[in-house]
């Protein structure tokens, strides 16, 4: 049962991460907000060369079981690729973009002298032609609109090429409910329940070492958590990553592949990697001893952290708990508080589970 405190201290770290910025490869807003919560959390702390932020909780001795936990920081994003002569920003996409949400958005561009606000405009239905209005416009068709009427004036605001653009949104409760709607849920609310998971931990005794990795540029390709696994060389590792909750208006309950409310879910397979088997029997017996609510998930698209983690030195048995969110990679994601929460207390518990003679039967299956 996931307490009305609980979840609202979960909700206080999901928004002030989520509001940050921090687009793949210019993490530096959000790390420094990471860098303040988990100083105090964890015995060690450090930032490697990519920029992924490791804490170290630490087990009974170094020889102990090493078990890495992986949430990247870095959220999909925009950058600048022209200015032209009246000061319209032309841009691409850093990460996986859906074009047809982008029109009509409000936005924050970076520059070099803070923060600037704009919106990405179109041509208006009323003078399009019957053939533009069935269009999905592409984005190399799409501008910026900053409020100027020239490239001097938006160069003196701090604009240039490489500027780099997020969706200006705010993390707010639907309805007084326990679900919330806010940009870059993924994956702050990983971010924000491997924190969790860092507070629950130093009220209880565990045998292994825990690394909590927060890691860039998972968006462009699994990065940091490549460079960081080779690094740490863990004896297991967890990805800690959003998944799409497809439980919405006009889609078959065949295709949900999760459920808001009904739990974290542990990852059987994605395209990055399958599961180990041992890992996903573990987090399933951690989650029933604890009576957590769990779902099974099995996922035909998409990758997270496990699959570099997966691949790292000799390999990696890994396992992912996912936090079942809708509207994935929009302005608008939408996740269950209760499901947040419940993904901290199984990756509490899971570490906890982490002991010698399980990493020998683990090398052993």
């Amino acid at each position: 049962m996931v307490t009305e405190e609980e979840k609202a201290a979960f909700f206080t770290l999901l928004k002030k991460f989520s509001d940050a910025i921090g687009v793949s490869g210019h993490e530096f807003e959000i790390r420094k907000l990471i860098m303040e919560e988990v100083n105090d959390l964890a015995d060690k702390v450090w930032t490697d060369r990519m920029g992924n932020i490791i804490a170290l909780k630490k087990g009974v001795d170094e020889n102990a079981p090493k078990v890495m936990f992986a949430a990247h920081i870095d959220e999909i994003g925009l950058i600048v690729s022209h200015i032209d002569n009246r000061g319209f920003l032309r841009f691409t996409g850093i990460g996986g973009w859906n074009e047809r949400i982008l029109p009509g958005q409000r936005v924050i561009v970076m520059t070099s002298k803070g923060k600037i606000r704009g919106v990405i405009g179109m041509k208006p239905p009323h003078i399009m032609t019957p053939e533009e209005k069935k269009q999905v416009l592409e984005m190399s068709k799409l501008f910026i609109d900053i409020g100027v009427s020239s490239k001097e004036e938006a160069e003196k605001l701090g604009v240039k090429v490489g500027s780099v653009i997020v969706f200006d949104r705010e993390v707010a409760r639907l309805g007084g409910s326990d679900k919330v709607t806010g940009k870059a849920f993924d994956d702050r609310v990983g971010v924000a329940s491997l924190i969790y998971m860092l507070k629950l931990l130093n009220k209880v005794e565990h045998e292994a070492n825990v690394y909590a990795v927060f890691t860039v540029q998972e968006e462009i390709g699994l990065k940091g958590a490549r460079v960081s696994a080779f690094s740490i060389n863990p004896d297991v590792g967890i990805a800690v990553d959003v998944t799409i909750a497809n439980d919405i208006a006009g889609v078959d309950e065949k295709d949900w592949i999760t459920q808001l409310g009904k739990g974290p879910a542990i990852k059987i397979m994605d395209r990055g990697n399958i599961s180990h088997p041992k890992v996903r029997e573990l987090l399933i017996r951690v989650a029933e001893k604890e009576n957590i609510p769990y779902q099974l998930e099995v996922l035909t698209g998409g990758a997270t952290d496990a699959a570099a983690i997966q691949l790292a030195r000799e390999g990696v048995p890994v396992g992912t708990v996912s936090i079942p969110t809708r509207y994935i990679h929009s302005p608008i994601e939408v996740l269950d508080l209760n499901d947040a929460v419940n993904s901290s207390k199984l990756l509490a518990a899971f570490a906890k589970e982490i002991t010698r003679e399980w990493v020998k039967e683990l090398n052993a299956w």
